[in-house]
């Protein structure tokens, strides 16, 4: 297990920083602050501060309260009791626009522009500069202001550009310029790297430290521990929807920020086995017509067994091949004694195998159909009856896998797009309960997901595991492999390169034998960093 981390070193321990926060008078203020909606109270008089020239992180688990609170502050909703003050002063804004005169901005994780417009016209949206009879657009002053205001984030950015043209982090860099043009003072981010490499993570904190040092309060929301500690002087922890604490990130831990978070210290349990002797697969010398290798190895009832390696190893290679997605060229797959053809997912779950993959929303779900109709997707055979959908059947049975699952909100007609990630992973889960798989392929199951949820998806596998369904869990994160299972197989270009039993797993045992062998130990140094 990775030990707890303390505060990195932050945007704020360099030269540049020129606002002393410690004796600054707060630049927002939350006084009090209420959501209630029709059964479900969101928010529960919540109250925090951010300084000017903070980055503020807003940390919590899906459903804490963290989207209502920014949504009040933008004034999409509105809040049922509680007060907001910029700069001392109380403001009221009643629709968005009156937020961004009132200083506030906000960049949301879907960007808000228009594909097939410009740059510069993106950036005046709503709010074009005109000529002098008022008439008409002045394209020109816009592409002009556009280009000052960009030359202080990212030069390279032309304003005549589609912004359909522009990378994703180029994109996030004209919605942070939106803001500069409303001259704004709190600019909120929510979820803002979810589709960004490292490096465009590294260039958007570069970023955000500018914004800082010139005064700018910043509101970063986050489920990545990481990112939070690297940008973050201080944040506010909400659970369920009530105020839990305000922390200096310099004087505490990720495992106690999560602790915060959820209620209870999740990175520190202990794994159980529930592994028997039983062995219900056996792979022989399995081989694709690309990566894979001569992989062999045998899986056991009521076992977890970790696939750990670099990325371009051959992991999800090699659940696609065992789940039917992709053609063997050599070698066999055995099935409680019994050789099996795996040629195509159909299959697979007809052997008992189901797959949980790694792009959810690409390769996992059918976004616009509700909950009911995704869990039954391998399996709605026993959900018809003469070609007719037995509805009350399918409902029943989803809202025992939902209530099962642990599902918010506990919906089964709502369109799974619509939950969040982790709920969506508890969907695919409850999928392959109801079609009775026996072996379960998880593929980076808690990729995207926040920390509470990651804790109810190992106590989930855990579950799964103790009802003797044997599993093979992927993960790029070296504590969560270490955590989940009974050994751990290692891959390498695209073999198996070994397999550590329990008393044999760590973090330098699997980076060792994850990397070439043409490679020293710098590299094992290096690999383990990016493993975890």
């Amino acid at each position: 297990m990775a030990p707890a981390r303390r505060h990195s070193p932050s945007r704020r321990d360099g030269p540049h920083e020129s606002i002393d926060m410690t004796t600054s008078a707060s630049r927002l203020s939350l006084v009090g602050v209420s959501k209630s909606f029709p059964g479900i109270r969101a928010l529960d008089n919540v109250s925090f501060d951010v300084r000017p020239g903070e980055v503020h992180g807003l940390l919590g688990e899906n459903g804490a309260g963290k989207s209502t609170m920014l949504n009040i502050l933008s004034a999409v909703l509105q809040a049922t009791q509680g007060k907001i003050f910029i700069d001392g002063q109380h403001v009221t804004p009643a629709r968005p626009a009156d937020a961004r005169a009132a200083g506030i901005a906000m960049i949301h994780q879907e960007l808000q522009h228009i594909p097939q417009l410009s740059v510069a016209q993106n950036l005046f949206l709503g709010r074009p500069l005109t000529t002098a009879g008022g008439m008409l657009v002045d394209r020109r002053a816009q592409e002009r202001r556009a280009r000052e205001i960009l030359a202080g984030l990212d030069p390279r950015i032309d304003p005549r550009a589609p912004i359909h043209t522009l990378k994703v982090a180029q994109q996030q860099i004209v919605e942070i310029a939106r803001a500069l043009l409303d001259d704004a003072k709190v600019i909120a981010m929510d979820e803002p790297t979810s589709s960004l490499t490292p490096s465009e993570f590294e260039s958007l904190a570069a970023l955000i430290a500018r914004l800082a040092a010139q005064g700018k309060s910043i509101i970063y929301v986050s489920h990545k521990m990481d990112e939070v500690f690297r940008v973050c002087d201080r944040a506010t922890i909400l659970r369920d929807g009530r105020f839990i604490d305000t922390v200096d990130l310099s004087q505490i831990t990720e495992d106690q920020v999560i602790a915060k978070m959820v209620g209870r210290d999740i990175l520190h349990e202990r794994h159980v086995t529930h592994a028997r002797p039983e062995v219900v697969m056996q792979v022989e010398d399995l081989s694709d017509s690309g990566l894979i290798r001569n992989a062999s190895f045998a899986l056991h009832k009521g076992e977890v067994l970790g696939l750990a390696g670099l990325v371009g190893s051959g992991r999800t290679e090699l659940l696609r091949l065992i789940a039917g997605i992709d053609s063997a060229k050599s070698g066999r797959v055995i099935l409680n004694g019994k050789p099996v053809d795996l040629r195509n997912p159909r299959s697979a779950i007809r052997a008992g195998i189901g797959l949980v993959p790694e792009e959810r929303k690409k390769d996992g779900i059918v976004r616009e159909r509700p909950v009911s109709s995704n869990i039954a997707l391998p399996c709605m055979g026993r959900f018809s009856r003469f070609g007719l959908v037995r509805r009350r059947a399918l409902h029943a049975e989803a809202t025992s896998l939902m209530k099962k699952m642990g599902m918010r909100p506990p919906d089964v007609n709502r369109a799974i797009g619509t939950f969040s990630g982790g709920n969506q992973q508890k969907a695919i889960i409850g999928r392959w309960l109801a079609a009775d798989v026996d072996i379960l392929l998880f593929d980076e199951p808690t990729r995207g997901i926040d920390v509470g949820a990651k804790s109810e998806i190992y106590d989930l596998i855990a579950q799964l595991a103790q009802a003797g369904k044997s599993i093979i869990v992927v993960s790029s994160e070296l504590p969560e492999i270490i955590r989940l299972s009974d050994r751990v197989m290692v891959m390498r270009e695209g073999r198996i390169s070994t397999i550590l039993n329990a008393d044999a797993i760590s973090e330098d045992a699997i980076a060792a034998n994850a990397i070439p062998k043409s490679q020293g130990p710098l590299a094992v140094a290096q690999s383990i960093e990016v493993l975890s």
